[in-house]
């Protein structure tokens, strides 16, 4: 009713129903339930945490992937050595590789323990020290075995390009790997399960496939300056990019077991 509409505007969240309220009330209300069925707003709570979970994942996966790439060039310039990754190398990997995992992540499906989960306090900011220190982390991890393979192909096989092309895949890798991990920042793959969204299965799929595609199509080889990759090559390259993902899940038991013992 009218009376309700300086209690409703003085809320933190104010609510009125579509059907029976008042336009008043509804003018002061931030939420409006159309259907007059309080459960909607049980939905809503849920469907607004899953969306903005989905925005934080998604958020995070594309800046640590960035931030890999960064320190990749970064450090490599520092150290007076030959660039890792060529520009097409880099709009591959920002195009593809991290983009279309990060769209598959923007559509995970809601998390199920979504509501047992306390509130988020209304100050709280997205890049807050948490979410920068990961991260950094997680950009330091993807940099460390791409420039590490890139220095081994370097100084111990003595190519340029072999060099180029192991950084590229590694990287590429790590990233797609990573994907799977960054769906949740506390429960592990194995909890979560490898097929619970099947359109970020499918994309990794579809790009492991076109990083194979680039390694033997001529035509991709010649853009790329890359050359085809042995077997012994190729699992090598998937085990290091697996590092990453490893460490990331690992932490996350770690953490997950203090914060249960506290």
């Amino acid at each position: 009713g009218v009376n309700d509409a300086p209690a409703i505007k003085e809320a933190s969240i104010g609510i009125a129903m579509g059907i029976t309220g008042t336009e008043v009330t509804k003018e002061a209300a931030d939420i409006i339930i159309t259907d007059d069925n309080f459960a909607s707003i049980v939905a809503a709570v849920e469907e607004g945490r899953g969306i903005y979970d989905n925005i934080v994942k998604t958020l995070a996966y594309l800046l640590s992937g960035n931030t890999g790439e960064l320190i990749v060039m970064l450090v490599a310039v520092l150290l007076g050595w030959p660039l890792p990754l060529l520009p097409l190398h880099l709009l591959w990997i920002n195009l593809v590789t991290d983009g279309l995992p990060a769209l598959a992540l923007a559509t995970d499906p809601v998390d199920r323990d979504v509501l047992h989960r306390p509130p988020r306090r209304s100050q709280e900011t997205l890049f807050n020290r948490d979410f920068l220190k990961l991260t950094l982390f997680t950009g330091l991890l993807t940099a460390g075995v791409t420039l590490g393979v890139f220095a081994y192909e370097l100084y111990i096989n003595n190519s340029l390009e072999q060099a180029r092309d192991a950084a590229f895949t590694t990287l590429v890798i790590a990233e797609l790997l990573r994907a799977f991990g960054a769906r949740s920042e506390q429960r592990t793959l194995w909890q979560i399960g490898l097929f619970s969204n099947m359109r970020l299965f499918l994309v990794v799929a579809v790009s492991f496939a076109l990083l194979l595609a680039i390694h033997h199509i001529p035509m991709f080889q010649m853009l790329f300056k890359i050359e085809p990759i042995t077997l012994s090559q190729c699992v090598t390259w998937i085990g290091i990019g697996f590092i990453p993902l490893i460490v990331l899940e690992l932490r996350k038991v770690i953490c997950y077991r203090h914060a249960t013992k506290d």
